[in-house]
């Protein structure tokens, strides 16, 4: 399978607790007389589109794997058990951030140890140089909570300075071209291919004792036809419900349209360009915690510069910053010539992060209620580390106003919110660019610049041509937005059955600039082996995310919308924001006694143990 990874992670974690908690948290030494029980608690970050599909305990030789249950009866489940004195474990997605999940373990007693592990599916973005980006998140950054809001799972999310894990990396990685090479910001041993066409190869980063979980963990695969169309069926489960989504087949459809030369040679590059730049009190800190790391405000700045320095002349922009409060350097958009571009590139460079909290909101809502330019398409470039307390309420603004606004987000620093920064591109119709460093920042910044001066596609409609008997239904949700060279992902599942052709087609025709375009892919229907499940739980987890919009927009159905998420969630197995995966371990016949000390446990990165494959 094309552009995917199947990640397992797991925890190897300790009791070590020697102490306890009373009165006011003064800490006494363990009792020799008394037994204490630990309940912990772990917070740490996810890709925000991952579909985690599995969740375990292992205490000594018994394995407990977890189910997925309706969050609040899992919650009960949980809660009883620990209170029972019986081992239970819940894993839960946080229903503020699809980025953040937080484990909790009850009822190690002293000097016992878990493995933990979860598994999760993503895809793998495309790059400007044509590779495909895996990141493993290693860190979480503290999000601004307005006083008096309910922060839920986010509320939990504290700074640590050290984190005392180890790192084991394993990959895998398999793909139908030739493999080039593999880069990563970390030191891997080297690639060791294991068949002569190279199409699969393994690399190792063992016990790393120098991580020291300050940086996302980056892989970056390159690989020969990577723009090639594809189109994958995967197999229904046979013992699934019929009619059911796991037992019909599914289509994965991974398109990358190409505009016809003469329609972009034609193309005016007019548009009116809204810089809004984070400058609240977080962006002070540094990208990373490695030597000489510059703040996120000065990276955000050089990224702003760059981009000052290449917009075209003629176009009209503005620069916001904002925290707390916002301010812009225009009462409205100006002519881009040489003098207002001095002066902006005078006052970017005087910049600081001293405007306060978080509320990206506030300048979003101004922005959206300015009146435009005729024949100038306003492009929204937002740059921010992410630190707001509730992203889906910034998205479902950027929504709201797609219509008429495109959206280019970049996340500035290491842990950068993947729910706000990608979210916000998909919802505004643009491209989202993570900056962690000066490395590969130029080819990100033009790379956003180019799909902004590309004029808007509408009346994007997608077809099918299958055999008799068959009929298709598409689970993604509409495509939005198309760049040239840019892969447009389609989910699709295959009800019925036919004795003609095996083979099938999809359409996708669109307008730019007016002039109708259309984009073809044949295929043939016949089941891939071996990708175990994962285009079922990607389109789960694709639906869910569809349904949980659904229900944030309100109406007569949301108990309704509520129930299919929930059915879809428990029937393949994903997590979603009303349920929650719980293991208990029933095979302990004896009770933990004693009284429960709860701790929050430093972790910014989920696993101790990491394998990745790319099929």
């Amino acid at each position: 399978m094309h552009h995917v990874a199947t990640v397992t992670s797991t925890l190897q974690y300790v009791n070590e607790e020697e102490r306890h908690l009373e009165g006011d948290g003064a800490p006494l030494l363990h009792s020799a007389d008394r037994h204490y029980c630990l309940e912990a608690l772990f917070v740490f970050p996810l890709p925000a589109d991952a579909a985690v599909c599995h969740f375990s305990a292992k205490i000594g030789d018994q394995e407990i794997v977890a189910e997925v249950q309706d969050r609040q009866t899992a919650r009960d489940q949980y809660d009883d058990a620990v209170s029972s004195g019986q081992q239970a474990f819940l894993l839960e997605e946080s229903k503020e951030s699809s980025d953040v999940f937080s484990l909790s373990v009850g009822c190690l007693s002293p000097g016992q140890n878990a493995d933990i592990t979860i598994t999760y599916i993503t895809e793998l973005s495309v790059q400007a140089d044509h590779s495909l980006r895996f990141c493993l998140p290693a860190v979480l950054n503290p999000r601004y909570t307005p006083a008096g809001s309910d922060a839920g799972i986010v509320s939990e999310i504290s700074s640590c300075v050290s984190v005392p894990y180890t790192l084991t990396l394993s990959v895998h990685v398999s793909s139908p071209n030739p493999i080039s090479k593999l880069e990563s910001n970390c030191t891997l041993d080297p690639l060791v291919f294991l068949n002569s066409d190279h199409t699969q190869a393994t690399v190792l980063w063992e016990r790393a004792p120098g991580h020291k979980f300050d940086k996302d963990v980056e892989l970056f695969l390159y690989y020969q036809n990577t723009h090639q169309p594809t189109a994958i069926e995967e197999a229904g489960v046979t013992t699934a419900k019929p009619g059911s989504l796991m037992s019909d087949p599914l289509l994965m459809i991974s398109l990358y349209p190409e505009f016809p030369e003469e329609v972009m040679s034609s193309v005016a590059t007019q548009s009116e360009f809204v810089f809004v730049i984070d400058r609240s009190y977080s962006m002070e800190l540094t990208i990373h915690e490695g030597i000489g790391a510059k703040s996120r405000i000065e990276s955000a700045k050089e990224t702003l510069l760059l981009l000052l320095k290449s917009l075209p002349m003629g176009c009209y922009f503005n620069i916001y910053g904002f925290g707390s409060h916002f301010e812009s350097f225009f009462p409205r958009s100006v002519v881009y010539n040489q003098d207002t571009m001095d002066q902006a590139l005078k006052e970017v460079k005087e910049m600081r992060s001293d405007m306060g909290g978080t509320k990206i909101s506030q300048p979003l809502n101004h922005i959206f209620s300015q009146a435009g330019y005729p024949e100038h398409p306003r492009q929204l470039f937002v740059f921010t580390d992410g630190a707001v307390v509730d992203p889906k309420e910034v998205l479902d603004l950027v929504r709201l106003h797609a219509h008429s606004h495109r959206c280019f987000s970049f996340g500035i620093g290491e842990g950068a919110s993947t729910a706000l920064i990608t979210g916000m591109a998909k919802a505004g119709s643009g491209h989202a660019q993570f900056i962690t460093g000066t490395d590969r920042m130029q080819p990100k910044v033009m790379e956003s610049l180019r799909f902004a001066l590309q004029p808007p596609v509408n009346k994007i409609s997608v077809q099918w041509k299958v055999p008799d008997g068959i009929s298709v239904d598409t689970l993604s949700p509409p495509i939005n937005a198309i760049f040239q060279g840019q892969r447009s992902l389609i989910y699709a599942r295959l009800k019925g059955q036919s004795s003609e052709s095996s083979e099938g087609s999809v359409i996708v025709e669109y307008n730019l600039k007016d002039q109708p375009v259309t984009n073809q892919l044949h295929f043939c229907l016949k089941p891939t082996e071996d990708t175990g499940l994962s285009i079922h739980r990607l389109a789960a987890r694709s639906l869910i995310r569809c349904l949980e919009q659904e229900e944030r927009t309100g109406g007569v159905d949301v108990e309704d919308i509520k129930r299919r998420m929930v059915e879809i969630s428990v029937e393949a197995g994903v997590s979603s924001v009303h349920t929650a995966f719980i293991a208990i371990n029933k095979h302990n016949r004896e009770a933990v006694k004693g009284p429960l000390i709860k701790i929050r446990e430093p972790l910014r990165a989920c696993g101790l143990f990491c394998k990745k494959n790319s099929f």
